[in-house]
């Protein structure tokens, strides 16, 4: 079962300050090359950073990510 998980990371950086995927991977933990990855969606985050994402920016962990079914 394909699905496609896609994300708000970039507006949520853009209207908190313009803050760079560079802060964004240290108030997480992670390096920015790992946020850039995650926000192009190359690469799906651990459960705890998206956790920590969402927190970061005071969101739901679905207004951050969205999971979209491959099933019709």
């Amino acid at each position: 079962m394909a699905g496609t998980l896609t994300n708000q990371i970039r507006t949520l950086r853009f209207l908190n300050g313009e803050m760079s995927q560079a802060e964004l991977g240290q108030k997480i933990g992670v390096t920015r090359q790992t946020i850039a990855a995650i926000e192009a969606g190359k690469y799906s985050p651990t459960l705890e950073a998206a956790f920590r994402i969402a927190e970061v920016f005071g969101k739901p962990l679905d207004e951050v990510f969205q999971w979209t079914s491959g099933v019709a």
